[in-house]
C-alpha cells in the first residue's frame, strides 16, 4: 500500500481540524452554533476556503454525526470485547453507551435527540449497512443473535409480530439483514426501553423524580436481559 503524500497528510490533518472545530462550537451552543465562518475564523482560514474541504455546513455536520457513531461503537466494541458471553456483552455495551451518552450530553443530541434539518440527508441514508448510524446499531444486534441462536427466548408468536411489524421493519432489515423476527423485536423493544432512559437523563428530564438514574438504569437493563434469558 502506497504511503500517503505530504498533501494527503496535511488534508486529512486539515479535515480532521475541521471537524474538531465543529464539535467544539457544538459542545459550546448547539448545532445551531456550528458554522463554517466561526470555524474558519478559530482556523486563520477564510470560510470560502473550508470549502475545499467540506462542500456545504451540511456535508461537514454529517462528517461530525458519523465521527461520533464511530466513537460510541468503537468504545462499545471495547465493552463488548471484555465480557465472555452473550448477556454480559450486552449488560456492559449497554452500560458504557449510558455512560457515553450521560458524558457528551451534546454530541448525543446531535446524533440521538430531535431531528435536525442538517443531518437530514445523512439520516435518509441510515439504511445503507456501512452507514455509520447501522455499524453502531450492529454492534447492538450481534450479541442478540448469539443469545438467539443459544437458546430462544419466549415472547409474541412470530406469526402475530409478522402481522403487526412484518413489511414495518424494512428498514431495519436493509441495513441489518435477514434476521428472525423474534430477535428484531427483542432489540427493538430492549433498544426503545433504554435508549428512553438513557434520553431522559441526558435532557433532564428524570431530576424531578432521581436524584441519580443509574440504578434505574440498571434495575431496567437487568429486568429486560432477565425476561430473554428466563422468559
Amino acid at each position: 500500500m502506497t504511503a500517503p503524500t505530504r498533501r494527503e497528510r496535511l488534508r486529512t490533518a486539515t479535515v480532521a481540524e475541521i471537524k474538531a472545530g465543529a464539535r467544539k462550537l457544538l459542545v459550546a451552543g448547539g448545532v445551531e452554533a456550528v458554522s463554517l465562518r466561526a470555524i474558519a475564523r478559530d482556523m486563520g482560514m477564510t470560510a470560502p476556503a473550508i470549502y475545499r474541504y467540506f462542500p456545504s455546513l451540511e456535508a461537514l455536520v454529517a462528517g461530525v454525526a458519523g465521527d461520533l457513531y464511530d466513537e460510541l461503537r468503537h468504545r462499545l466494541e471495547q465493552a463488548r470485547d471484555e465480557a465472555d458471553d452473550p448477556v454480559a456483552r450486552l449488560t456492559a455495551m449497554a452500560r458504557a453507551f449510558r455512560a457515553w451518552s450521560v458524558a457528551h450530553p451534546a454530541e448525543f443530541g446531535l446524533i440521538f435527540g430531535a431531528p435536525t434539518p442538517a443531518l437530514e440527508a445523512f439520516v435518509a441514508g441510515c439504511a445503507d449497512a456501512d452507514h455509520p448510524g447501522a455499524r453502531f446499531g450492529a454492534v447492538f444486534v450481534e450479541p442478540f443473535l448469539d443469545l438467539w441462536h443459544r437458546n430462544p427466548w419466549p415472547g409474541p408468536p412470530p406469526e402475530l409480530l409478522r402481522e403487526r411489524l412484518g413489511d414495518r421493519l424494512e428498514p431495519l432489515r436493509a441495513s441489518h439483514g435477514e434476521i428472525p423476527i423474534e430477535v428484531t423485536y427483542a432489540f427493538l423493544a430492549g433498544w426503545t426501553r433504554l435508549y428512553g432512559l438513557v434520553a431522559m437523563e441526558v435532557f433532564g428530564q428524570l431530576s424531578w423524580a432521581l436524584t441519580d438514574p443509574g440504578p434505574l438504569f440498571d434495575l431496567e437493563l437487568t429486568t429486560f436481559l432477565a425476561t430473554l434469558v428466563e422468559g
